[in-house]
């Protein structure tokens, strides 16, 4: 079955970095298109970023534009999000997502809190 497992998460300063990971497995990883999406205490999930199969193409939120890098390992089944210049308002709990035979499948998700 579809697996997803974040990791990375924790607390940083506003302006620091971390480096999500989501480990997947049950599916042929290098064949779809991943994502990252977020939710805000009190928000909505809302879509961060994705990655296309083959890396070749990949596309943000505005409000992580120029600050987050998505990429993926096909080898190690994983993707990636680096994420920099970090505020505040990106604390939420960070999910990777892949839509397979029609259904989207979720990570338990990873927190990361801003703060000073």
């Amino acid at each position: 079955q579809v697996q997803l497992v974040e990791s990375g998460g924790g607390l940083v300063q506003p302006g620091g970095s971390l480096r999500l990971s989501c480990a997947a497995s049950g599916f042929t990883f290098s064949r779809y298109l991943m994502s990252w999406y977020r939710r805000a205490p009190g928000k909505e999930r809302e879509w961060v970023a994705t990655i296309s199969a083959t890396s070749g193409t990949t596309n943000y939120a505005d409000s992580v534009k120029g600050r987050f890098t998505i990429s993926r390992d096909n080898a190690e089944n994983t993707v990636y999000l680096q994420m920099n210049s970090l505020k505040p308002e990106d604390t939420a709990v960070y999910y990777c997502n892949i839509f397979y035979s029609g259904l989207p499948y979720w990570g338990q998700g990873t927190q990361v809190t801003v703060s000073p």
